[in-house]
């Protein structure tokens, strides 16, 4: 499956971006989704996770309360809306999809398929 995340930008602290990943080639609605994200010089890290359905979720402490995965399957996309940016969320966020079953949180071992990456940058 190739995956285009999309949505990235410039936005002030305090701020919302809503994230797309769109997906092909591929039955997107076998794939639990997750997004993570790399700023620099530091490791890319798990943000959130969401199951096949929908309907199991997981995030990271860092941004639980302030960002929401979903997806649609009719239309092969899962979004990252993100809510009260900090400057600390400055990332290239990437989405990526998993054949494991359930919710996938945490390493990046734990996903197949990765996207090529949208810069979020949060201004203080």
């Amino acid at each position: 499956v190739q995956l285009q995340a999309s949505g990235g930008g410039l936005v002030q602290a305090g701020g919302s971006l809503r994230l797309s990943c769109a997906a092909s080639g591929g039955t997107f609605w076998r794939y639990a989704m997750g997004w993570f994200r790399q700023a620099p010089g530091k490791e890319r890290e798990f943000v959130a996770a969401i199951s096949w359905s929908g309907g199991n979720t997981g995030y990271a402490d860092s941004v639980k309360g302030r960002f929401t995965i979903s997806r649609d399957n009719a239309k092969n996309t899962v979004y990252l809306q993100m809510n009260s940016l900090k400057p600390e969320d400055t990332a290239v966020y990437y989405c990526a999809a998993s054949r494991r079953a359930g919710t996938p949180v945490g390493g990046v071992t734990l996903y197949d398929y990765w996207g090529q990456g949208t810069l979020v940058t949060v201004s203080s």
